[in-house]
């Protein structure tokens, strides 16, 4: 058995390990072998083995590559184009113009791509372009961008919370659910500060956008249809029931086959480059996973999960003190460690403090991916940064950080609002399945 020294000396570890840039499973699991060693003995070091068929032997892991491939499969399919010129003819007369596509293309891509830096390495490549000499403010644009891709891990499908419900046991159909309402938010929120800048400053968005005739915008319509019916299948499929989140990403890649076949861009080459990216990032996020899960066993085993509801208990802190205290937490930690590092290397310290609150664990879900979308957009470590910022080729990231302020506060504002009102989040999981 460890104490609470050990255990936070071992974390502390974690973190500053995970700070100087070394992989995140390396680290996790070379603590997990010492801290089995040091305080286990060698028969825990040799379950390791076990623990990791055990733990990715799961049904719901299956869904991360097929989530990864479809995404994968629209990118390639060439939707995302046709998608932002679609939102473009409607959007851009809004105070803000085309900053207002950058972010409704972003949530539409995220309805069915489960991942934040695809996100914005997609909509980047085609939205950048748009601006040349168009007059907008760089930093706005790069902003819109950055900020605008972290809506990949909380609008559903999304590959973030597929881990946390496999580490925690939390339905993910749940956590789906939960993500809908909190993202559909965020997104009005985002264009909301585009708005309110545009007011205040009009040069931040340019001359304005001439509109296209009636006719072509409503022509232009059905660019919106590919990503709006694998969503409805993949979430549909969900939330009536028919089918688990893993099968409905089995059907989502398939109704996705078809569609590009339909647009004429389904070759073997296009498939062959799907299945290439889809087994890279697969294999790292499940190296990760395998990881995290044997550090949660380990952890579990030397007790650290009763020490701490013991010493959570003798603080008589209320679960909103706690949140806070786990607010202020991940904003400093989201500023050296990635988002998936984030939320795998502090589940298993932070989720007994939740059950032992009696927090909601689908509630904190959500929670806690608002925090890495944070760690997305937050210097010096934020992915999406230097994503948007190698896209970009040229200038200083100095604008990606600055431009990314604004919305970065309105995420805040979001933590605050599903804290003040966690219907935000348990509406819909509640009404779609009890």
């Amino acid at each position: 058995m460890a104490d609470l020294w050990a255990a936070g000396v071992g974390f502390l570890l974690l973190i500053v390990l995970m700070g100087l840039g070394l992989h995140v499973a390396f680290v996790m699991f070379a603590l997990s072998v010492a801290g089995a060693a040091l305080y286990l003995g060698s028969p825990i070091v040799m379950e390791y083995g076990t623990q990791n068929w055990s733990s990715t032997n799961n049904f719901v892991l299956v869904a991360v590559p097929l989530f990864v491939l479809l995404g994968e499969l629209l990118v390639r399919g060439g939707f995302t184009d046709r998608m932002y010129r679609s939102l473009s003819d409607w959007l851009a007369p809004l105070p803000g113009g085309l900053l207002h596509s950058n972010i409704g293309v972003s949530a539409l891509f995220a309805a069915v791509s489960g991942s934040s830096v695809a996100t914005a390495a997609t909509i980047g490549t085609v939205a950048l372009p748009a601006f040349d000499k168009r007059g907008y403010d760089q930093r706005m644009v790069l902003g819109s961008i950055a900020a605008g891709a972290t809506l990949g891990i909380l609008i559903p499908p999304s590959i973030n919370m597929i881990i946390y419900g496999a580490m925690t046991n939390t339905s993910v159909g749940r956590l789906y659910a939960a993500g809908v309402l909190p993202g559909l938010l965020l997104t009005a929120l985002f264009m909301g500060v585009i708005v309110v800048a545009c007011r205040i400053k009009p040069a931040l968005a340019g001359p304005p956008e001439p509109s296209a005739p009636l006719a072509d915008k409503l022509r232009r319509l059905v660019d919106l249809a590919p990503p709006l019916v694998v969503f409805g299948f993949v979430m549909g499929s969900i939330y009536a029931g028919w089918a688990t989140p893993t099968e409905s990403a089995a059907l989502g890649i398939v109704v996705s086959l078809a569609l590009c076949a339909g647009y004429g861009r389904l070759n073997i080459r296009m498939l062959h480059e799907s299945f290439l990216s889809t087994l890279s990032i697969t294999a790292m996020i499940m190296l990760i996973a395998a990881a995290a899960f044997y550090l949660n066993f380990v952890i579990g085993i030397m007790g650290v999960p009763t020490l701490l509801t013991a010493f959570v208990g003798g603080l008589h802190a209320s679960p909103g003190q706690m949140i806070l205290i786990l607010l202020v937490f991940y904003l400093i930690l989201g500023c050296f460690l990635d988002a998936l590092a984030m939320v795998v290397g502090t589940i298993p310290i932070v989720f007994p403090l939740i059950v032992a609150l009696k927090i909601d664990p689908v509630w904190f879900g959500i929670f806690l991916v608002i925090m890495a979308e944070l760690a997305l957009i937050t210097p010096p470590v934020g992915m999406n940064l230097y994503v948007v910022q190698g896209i970009r080729k040229s200038g200083s990231i100095t604008d990606v950080i600055v431009g990314v302020l604004p919305f970065l506060f309105m995420m805040l504002l979001l933590v605050l609002l599903i804290w003040l009102w966690p219907g935000i989040a348990m509406w819909l999981p509640t009404r779609a399945m009890g």
